[in-house]
C-alpha cells in the first residue's frame, strides 16, 4: 500500500450518489498535479488529504492514484487556506474575501473562525451582517460535514446532507436513528428503498410495523406518480409484498391498521364490467368525490347571466366579427351560452380558438367578470395572445399561499367571476381540478377546452377523459379541420396519426413536416445535434436553443432525454466553468426545466427557463422563467434538469416553432399513439420525426396506452 499527501487543488468530478471522486492533488515539492480517484465524498478544495492506495497507468488518462482509504487534515499553508475558503464552502466568502482573511490571519485563520469569529470585523469589508452570515454558514457546514459522514455510514448519498440538515436541523441524527423512514416522507429525492437500506443497517427487522407501513405508503405514492388515483387491492397487496419481501398476510394486517387511521380508503368499484375492491390514498378519495360534489353544486344553481336567444346572438356575432361558424361550432357556442358547465374538445385546427373568441365576445355583452386560465405559464401566455385578454395559470388564479400551504381562493373566498374558461384542460390533474372547482362561485359558468386525445395529466388522474366518459356534462366534440395553412402537413398528419393512419412523409422541400429514416441510434443522436446546431438555424433562422425543442418518448436510453441533454449541452452551450451540483452539470445560459411544483418560488412542474447567473459566492443560481427571475440555492438544484431535450409528457401545454422527435424501437415501452400525437401537435412551424419506420408504425398502431385506474367516472355517476 502506497501513500500520497497534499492539498486538493480542484475536484474534476464527483458523483453525489456514491461519492466517487476524481480530484487533482498538489503534493509538496512536485511541479505537476497528481490525479487521485476513489470514494472521497467529503473532500473540499484546499483541504490536505493523506491517501493510501495504489498507482495505475490508465491508457487514456495516464498515471492515477487509486484511493482505498484517506484522512482529511485542515489546510495549513496560506495558499491551501485561500483555496479552501474560496471554494464555495461558505456563503459570502469568495476569492476576494478569502484572500483578505488569510492575509490578515495567516496560518491561524481556521482557528480564529472557530473560536473568535468576531475578529473578522477587523478585516476591510466585513461588517456585522456579513459576519453573522459567515458564522451561520460556518457552523452549518461543520454540522453538515458530520451529518454527511453519518449518512454515508448508512448508505445514504452525501448529497442529501444539506437537505436533511435544513429539514431537521440539529435533530437530524436523532430523527434518522429513531425512524429512518421519515427520510422518505420528508426529503425530496430519498425514496423508500434508500430509507429501507438505512433502516436495515440500523438493525430494523424485515417485518417491523414501521417498515411495512412505510412500504405501503411508498407503493401507493409510486402508483399515483404513474397516474393512478386508486388501484385494485389484490394487485396492490402483491406489489407491496414483492417490495417488502414479507408474507402477504403481514401486509394485509398493517393495511387494516392504516385504513383505521383513515390514511387510505378501500371500497368497491365497477371496472370493465366487474366489481372489485380498490384502494385510494385518502387525498384522492376526497378529491374525486369532491369534484363530483362541486360540479353537482354548480349544476343545481342558476347562471350569473343568461342569453335569451342563443341562435340570434350567434348570428349577430358572426356578422359583427366577419366569420362563418360551421354547424358543430355553432352548437358548441350555443351550449356555452345555455349550460352552466361545458367541455369543448378537439384536435389542432378544429376551431377551439375561434369558438372561444365568439363565446368571449358574446359573454362580454352581459358581464365583465370573465377569467381565463391554463395549467402552465406557456399555455396561459398563448391563450392571452389568442384572446387579447389577460390569462393566468390556475395556480396563480387560486393564489397559493406558502404560509398556509394551500390556496387562498376556496369555498370561503371564491373567485370573483361569472365565467371561467380553462384551456389545455387535459393537463389538469385530480387535485388541481378539485381546488379549482371549490373556488368557483355558485352562479359562475365553467368551460373546459382541451384535446382529450392527448396524453393525460402529469399528475394523478384522467380528469378530462373521465368527465367526458361519465356523460354527465355537456360535451362539444369537434372533428372537422378548419385551420390549415396552405401546404401545411403538421395538422393533417396529426389527425392522420390520431385516426391510426400513416402520415404523409414525402418530405417536400418547402414543407413543414419531415421524416428522416435512420435505424442507428448513434447516427440519430448525431443528426439531431447537427440539425439543432447548424442545419435548421442556417436554413430557417431558428434560434438553436429557444426555437428548437427535442421531444423524446422517454428519459432513458441512448436517444432518451437525459443522454440527448448531455450531447446538446456540449454542442449548443459549452462551458469551461461548469457548476457540478447534486449530480447535475449546469452551464451559464443553459435551458432548464422545473420538475416539481414549488409554490414558494411560484414555478411548476414543466416550466422551462434559462440560467441567467451562477453566483459561486452566494451559492445561488438565477433562472429566468418567462422574463421573471427566480433564485435557486445550490441545494434546490435537484428540482431542475436540462431541457434541450424533454419527454413529450413533460412538454404538454407548451409549443415551440420547431419540434424534433426521435422514434426508435428502443423506445417501445412508450410508443403510444397519443404520445406521438401529442408530440407532433407541440410544433408550430415545423415537425421533424427521425428514426425507424418500424417504430413509427408501432406508435401509430398502439392505441391502448397504459390504463390509469381512477374513480372519478364512478363518482360523477354517483356510484362511488
Amino acid at each position: 500500500m502506497e501513500e500520497v499527501l497534499g492539498h486538493i487543488e480542484r475536484i474534476t468530478f464527483q458523483n453525489p450518489e456514491n461519492g466517487y471522486t476524481i480530484a487533482r492533488l498538489q503534493e509538496k515539492g512536485k511541479p505537476d498535479l497528481t490525479t487521485i480517484v476513489g470514494t472521497l465524498p467529503t473532500v473540499q478544495v484546499g483541504e490536505t488529504v493523506r491517501c493510501k492506495g495504489t498507482w495505475k497507468n490508465d491508457r487514456q488518462y495516464g498515471f492515477q492514484f487509486l484511493v482505498t482509504s484517506y484522512e482529511v487534515e485542515r489546510p495549513s499553508s496560506e495558499e491551501g487556506l485561500k483555496k479552501y475558503l474560496s471554494s464555495g464552502l461558505i456563503k459570502g466568502i469568495g476569492p476576494v474575501f478569502a484572500e483578505r482573511i488569510v492575509d490578515y490571519l495567516g496560518a491561524k485563520t481556521l482557528e480564529v473562525i472557530d473560536e473568535n469569529p468576531d475578529a473578522l470585523l477587523e478585516i476591510e469589508g466585513i461588517g456585522g451582517v456579513r459576519l453573522t452570515r459567515i458564522k451561520q454558514h460556518w457552523d452549518e457546514q461543520k454540522a453538515v460535514r458530520e451529518l454527511m459522514i453519518f449518512l454515508q455510514g448508512y448508505g445514504i448519498s452525501p448529497t442529501y446532507a444539506l437537505k436533511v440538515y435544513k429539514t431537521y436541523g440539529e435533530e437530524s441524527m436523532r430523527i434518522i436513528s429513531e425512524n429512518p423512514y421519515q427520510l422518505a416522507r420528508d426529503i425530496w429525492g430519498i425514496g423508500f428503498k434508500t430509507a429501507d437500506q438505512t433502516a436495515r443497517k440500523m438493525g430494523m427487522a424485515p417485518d417491523a410495523n414501521e417498515r411495512i407501513d412505510a412500504g405501503i405508503s411508498y407503493v401507493l405514492y409510486e402508483l399515483s406518480n404513474d397516474g393512478h388515483t386508486c388501484f385494485p387491492v389484490e394487485d396492490f397487496l402483491e406489489k407491496a409484498r414483492e417490495l417488502l419481501e414479507v408474507e402477504a398476510n403481514l401486509v394485509a394486517v398493517r393495511l387494516d391498521e392504516i385504513v383505521k387511521r383513515e390514511e387510505v380508503f378501500i371500497g368497491p368499484l365497477l371496472w370493465e364490467g366487474a366489481v372489485k375492491a380498490f384502494i385510494w390514498l385518502q387525498l384522492f378519495k376526497v378529491t374525486e368525490a369532491g369534484i363530483a360534489r362541486e360540479l353537482a353544486r354548480m349544476a343545481m344553481t342558476g347562471a350569473a347571466f343568461d342569453v335569451p336567444d342563443a341562435a340570434q346572438a350567434i348570428g349577430w356575432a358572426q356578422q359583427t366579427l366577419g366569420l362563418v361558424l360551421a354547424p358543430a361550432q355553432r352548437d358548441a357556442v350555443a351550449t356555452a351560452l345555455t349550460r352552466k358547465i361545458q367541455i369543448i374538445t378537439g384536435g389542432p385546427g378544429t376551431g377551439k380558438s375561434t369558438i372561444t373568441k365568439v363565446i368571449l365576445f358574446l359573454a362580454h355583452q352581459h358581464t365583465r367578470k370573465i377569467l381565463l386560465a391554463a395549467p402552465t405559464g406557456r399555455a396561459a401566455k398563448r391563450m392571452a395572445e389568442i384572446t387579447k385578454m389577460d390569462a393566468s395559470t390556475i395556480h396563480s388564479l387560486l393564489e397559493f399561499d406558502f404560509s398556509i400551504n394551500g390556496f387562498r381562493r376556496n369555498r370561503d373566498n371564491p373567485l370573483d367571476c361569472d365565467l371561467l374558461i380553462v384551456d389545455e384542460a387535459s393537463m389538469i390533474d385530480t387535485v388541481l381540478m378539485y381546488n379549482l372547482l371549490k373556488a368557483l362561485p355558485d352562479a359562475a359558468r365553467l368551460i373546459l377546452v382541451g384535446d382529450v386525445d392527448q396524453l393525460p395529466s402529469v399528475g394523478a388522474g384522467a380528469v378530462l377523459q373521465d368527465m367526458i366518459t361519465a356523460g354527465t356534462i355537456p360535451v362539444s366534440r369537434l372533428t372537422d379541420i378548419y385551420r390549415q395553412g396552405e401546404g401545411s402537413l403538421i395538422v393533417t398528419n396529426a389527425h392522420r396519426i390520431n385516426a391510426g393512419e400513416w402520415p404523409d412523409t414525402r418530405n417536400r422541400k418547402d414543407g413543414d413536416f419531415f421524416f428522416i429514416e435512420e435505424e442507428d441510434v448513434v447516427k440519430i443522436a448525431e443528426t439531431i445535434q447537427e440539425l439543432t446546431h447548424t442545419r435548421l438555424p442556417k436554413a430557417y433562422r431558428f434560434a438553436p436553443i429557444d426555437d428548437i425543442q427535442v421531444l423524446c418518448p422517454m428519459n432513458r436510453g441512448d436517444i432518451g432525454a437525459r443522454r440527448m441533454n448531455e450531447l446538446l449541452q456540449r454542442r449548443l452551450n459549452p462551458s469551461n466553468q461548469p457548476l457540478v451540483k447534486l449530480g447535475r452539470v449546469f452551464h451559464l445560459h443553459d435551458k432548464v426545466m422545473q420538475i416539481r411544483n414549488n409554490y414558494d418560488k411560484n414555478v411548476f412542474n414543466g416550466d422551462i427557463g434559462r440560467i441567467r447567473r451562477i453566483d459561486a459566492v452566494e451559492h445561488e443560481v438565477v433562472i429566468a422563467f418567462d422574463h421573471r427571475d427566480v433564485v435557486y440555492d445550490y441545494s434546490d438544484l435537484d428540482q431542475v434538469v436540462l431541457a434541450y431535450a424533454v419527454t413529450v409528457h413533460k412538454y404538454q401545454g407548451s409549443e415551440c416553432p420547431c419540434v424534433i422527435l426521435p422514434l426508435h424501437t428502443t423506445h417501445f415501452p412508450m410508443l403510444y399513439r397519443n404520445l406521438l400525437y401529442t408530440g407532433i401537435t407541440r410544433g408550430k412551424k415545423m415537425v421533424i420525426l427521425i428514426g425507424s419506420k418500424k417504430a413509427l408504425g408501432m406508435a401509430i398502431r398502439n392505441d391502448r396506452p397504459v390504463k390509469r385506474f381512477t374513480g372519478l367516472e364512478a363518482a360523477l355517476k354517483g356510484d362511488l
